[in-house]
């Protein structure tokens, strides 16, 4: 059966999506997911973009050994050196070089002639193959460029030692003919094309990035390249889960096999939703919660009788519901440990110990406790930020009535080890908040952005909540789980400081080594 390469970029590609930013440690949680969802390569980050980016691909490389792990570089030897030093331990080092090919983009972004690009585009791989045995080519803006101009600096960058070449819809422009026919078209015309793997990367602008991603696939391309839960700049990338289930339900139309362990798929679509504080739309397809919902009567007497009269996807075949909770108030830390082992997490002891008091906390004050709690406790501790002198909030009291003016009063500890009390107004409640533990920093905290959802169901569900602030001029997002939304909110903002703090700090540290 065909193989078709899964390349996941949800930690590069899906981290440029707006108001999401991933701590070292949520990117090392993420990829080890993404391993044992069985993705073939993982785009691990833009190592050039940043010392806290290239430390992060290097983390990863070392870490996943199932996957292929690899790096975004523009056509530069900079770029490239520093995706080398980032990869250099990967078990097989593989760089994804790209350079816009399009008119529009030539012209007013890259402001060279067709013959610069194609110089620079061979410079770059026959560089970038002296470090790395895997390198991948991307002609930006792919789609919208002249097919002969293609044709032409394809058979060069194959020339000069590209592995892989990708024609990405970059804007999201194609129809799903248009981009298959791209395809057929560079397979029957490009010279070398049968020495080298395709690649399709769509966005979803116009809403059809997971077809095109299958229309090219149709027509030539093994490898697709997408997110979970369809993340990525503006309208975001093709999704994975969807094509991955698609052409596992459609097997009889398409023949090919991804390797893809689709039993991980909800795991893994949850896991990023927490960590990137981007919502799942109810109805998105495959893991959205009402996915396989049935509310029409028809549909739901139809269910009753025969499954398959409207469900052509089991929720057991993405591992919804799978793996029912067994652990209640009286199970022991033993029991907790063997089934965080058994559901992935990696914990030290200490860890290990504040997630179980975490849990006989909420066993203690909730009824069920669900599959979804439990992922939410485990992760708190697998993510946690870096072990520095950071703020702790001891506690918060909200005073409120409909009469009344809303106020704050939170004990902080600050990173000097003191207690602290401060009160504010607000608006409302969150406001209130916001107020007070704004004083905490020496400069204004402007909030972007502020969710909560519930992490499961029932009147006692866990709140989620997520933040994402701008402090002098650094944006960062917190979150934090309570089945108190307040007490979630007060530590989701207390979260964000503290992110905030990291990154000052490794700042200094990197001005200092200047």
């Amino acid at each position: 059966m065909r193989k078709i390469d899964i390349f996941d970029t949800t930690l590069r590609d899906g981290e440029q999506s707006a108001g999401i930013n991933l701590n070292t440690a949520e990117k090392i949680e993420i990829a080890r997911q993404l391993e044992r969802l069985g993705v073939t390569i993982i785009e691990a980050g833009f190592p050039a973009s940043s010392p806290g980016d290239l430390d992060a691909v290097q983390k990863i490389a070392s870490t996943v050994k199932n996957s292929i792990v690899t790096g975004l570089a523009r056509c530069v030897q900079s770029d490239i050196d520093a995706a080398w030093e980032a990869l250099k331990g990967a078990e097989q080092p593989h760089v994804h070089v790209f350079l816009a090919t399009s008119p529009i983009h030539m012209e007013y972004k890259l402001k060279k002639s067709p013959d610069q690009v194609v110089e620079q585009a061979i410079e770059a791989v026959k560089y970038a193959k002296k470090f790395f045995p895997l390198v991948e080519w991307s002609a930006e803006d792919g789609f919208r460029s002249d097919r002969d101009f293609l044709v032409r600096i394809i058979e060069q960058v194959i020339q000069a030692g590209a592995t892989t070449i990708n024609v990405p819809d970059t804007v999201g422009y194609a129809s799903p003919q248009e981009y298959g026919e791209l395809f057929r078209f560079l397979r029957e015309n490009v010279r070398g094309a049968d020495r080298v793997k395709f690649s399709a990367h769509c966005h979803d602008d116009l809403g059809m990035a997971v077809a095109n991603s299958i229309a090219a696939m149709e027509n030539g391309a093994d490898q697709i390249e997408c997110t979970i839960n369809g993340i990525g700049e503006r309208a975001g990338n093709a999704a994975l889960e969807e094509i991955a289930v698609a052409l596992h339900i459609r097997n009889d139309f398409y023949p090919v096999e991804t390797g893809i362990n689709l039993k991980e798929i909800k795991r893994t679509s949850q896991l990023v939703s927490r960590l990137t504080g981007s919502l799942i739309q109810p109805n998105k397809a495959v893991v959205g919660k009402n996915a396989f919902a049935h509310e029409s009567g028809i549909h739901q007497d139809g269910v009753l009788k025969h499954k398959e009269t409207y469900e052509i996807i089991s929720p057991a075949l993405i591992g919804e519901g799978e793996v029912p909770l067994v652990l209640g108030k009286h199970s022991g830390r033993a029991a907790f440990r063997d089934r965080a082992v058994k559901m992935g997490y990696e914990l030290s002891d200490e860890k290990l110990n504040k997630a179980f008091q975490e849990f006989k906390k909420l066993a203690d004050r909730k009824k069920e406790i669900t599959e979804d709690d439990l992922i939410t406790l485990l992760t708190e501790q697998q993510v946690s930020i870096e072990d520095i002198a950071l703020f702790e909030l001891k506690s918060v009291q909200v005073s409120y009535g409909t009469d009344n003016i809303p106020t704050a009063t939170a004990s902080v500890i600050t990173p000097d080890g003191d207690l602290k009390t401060i009160a504010a107004t607000g608006a409302g409640s969150v406001e209130a908040i916001f107020n007070t533990l704004e004083q905490l920093v020496n400069s204004k905290v402007n909030v972007l952005d502020f969710q909560v959802k519930s992490v499961s169901k029932g009147r006692d569900a866990l709140a989620d909540a997520v933040v994402n602030v701008r402090i002098n001029g650094a944006i960062t997002t917190g979150r934090d789980s309570s089945q108190d939304v307040l007490e979630a909110t007060a530590n989701a903002f207390i979260d964000a400081i503290n992110r905030n703090i990291i990154h000052e700090n490794i700042r200094q540290k990197q001005t200092a080594q200047v």
